[in-house]
């Protein structure tokens, strides 16, 4: 079967997923629908509706959107089967019903944003980076029941710098994901997708790190850990949704996100969550064996702003200790 004959569903919704529907797109496949969420209300009174950025695209180039609100909708899968797709390509969508993911010939692959079995769950990307490690990747998969543990087809692996934060992960693993999305329905149009179980990559599943969603309490800084994992952690929550802790002075107590800092490894006689600064240039915060120096902030109630707006503007900081 030519690539222009294979008739393809795709399903997704964010940025992210924009990138390989484009790479499909422009490398002459034929996708003959998109699967995506429905419009979000916006606006103050929720009077706009917001398309997906999937949608946006799909609509560009002509391609019918279907926007379910519910996957096992009688009146939704009558439509899904009415476009007859020999394969479905999912990239961060959401969990499909065995119904949906069982229904073409060809079966259904998702692209996921680690080097799987590692990381399984809502936020790979997020995790890898928060965790310290070097390298991640991408990983295509053919869905199954349980959710990211079906039979790997491909995948690449991907450095991460030292210095990089997620936002910089993220953009680096789309654009790689793209690549391997259409290595991927190369190799089963070739009938060469020889998929592996997961089981072969470990021998017990202590070994898997996993990546649960993230919530606001995920993202609370403990200073009472080591500088580096300090460090690493408002990286990998860095710049969405932001690693966060408390000023607090008295009975004042006011959210401050952090976006980005440096760590200092050296002897620290100050208590964890002295605030040490100028007043004009430097904020470092104390940890058992270093301080954190921020670089990149956001007060409750304020704009994102450097380090020297923000003490320039808040004189009265001395005061204030972290929790």
């Amino acid at each position: 079967m030519k690539k222009e004959d294979l008739r393809i569903v795709y399903m997704g919704t964010p940025d992210f997923a924009v990138e390989s529907l484009q790479a499909l797109v422009e490398g002459g496949y034929n996708i003959v629908g998109v699967i995506t969420m429905p419009d979000k209300p916006m606006g103050r009174h929720g009077s706009v509706l917001q398309s997906s950025p999937v949608k946006k695209y799909a609509e560009s180039q002509g391609i019918p959107v279907l926007q379910p609100e519910k996957l096992k909708d009688e009146t939704f899968l009558e439509e899904l089967r009415a476009l007859k797709a020999d394969l479905q390509i999912v990239v961060a969508f959401r969990m499909l019903p065995e119904i949906v993911w069982n229904m073409p010939p060809l079966g259904t692959f998702n692209l996921h944003g680690s080097l799987l079995p590692q990381y399984r769950g809502a936020a790979p990307i997020n995790w890898a980076v928060m965790n310290g490690d070097t390298e991640t990747g991408v990983t295509t998969f053919f869905l199954t029941h349980a959710i990211d543990t079906g039979k790997i087809i491909r995948q690449q692996s991907l450095p991460i710098a030292e210095t990089d934060d997620v936002g910089i992960v993220h953009d680096a693993m789309m654009k790689l994901g793209a690549s391997l999305v259409t290595e991927t329905v190369d190799l089963i149009l070739e009938g060469k997708a020889e998929a592996v179980p997961q089981e072969h990559f470990y021998q017990n599943e202590s070994e898997l790190r996993p990546a649960p969603k993230i919530f606001k309490e995920t993202c609370h800084i403990n200073w009472h850990q080591p500088v580096k994992k300090i460090y690493d952690f408002i990286r990998g929550l860095s710049p969405y949704p932001a690693a966060w802790t408390e000023l607090v002075a008295d009975e004042t107590r006011m959210v401050l996100k952090i976006y980005q800092a440096e760590k200092r490894t050296e002897t620290v006689k100050e208590p964890v969550g002295t605030i040490l600064t100028d007043l004009k240039s430097y904020v470092d915060i104390a940890a058992p064996d270093g301080y954190i120096r921020l670089k990149s902030i956001q007060l409750a109630g304020k704009k994102r702003m450097d380090i020297v707006s923000f003490v320039n503007g808040f004189k009265e900081l001395k005061s204030y200790h972290i929790e």
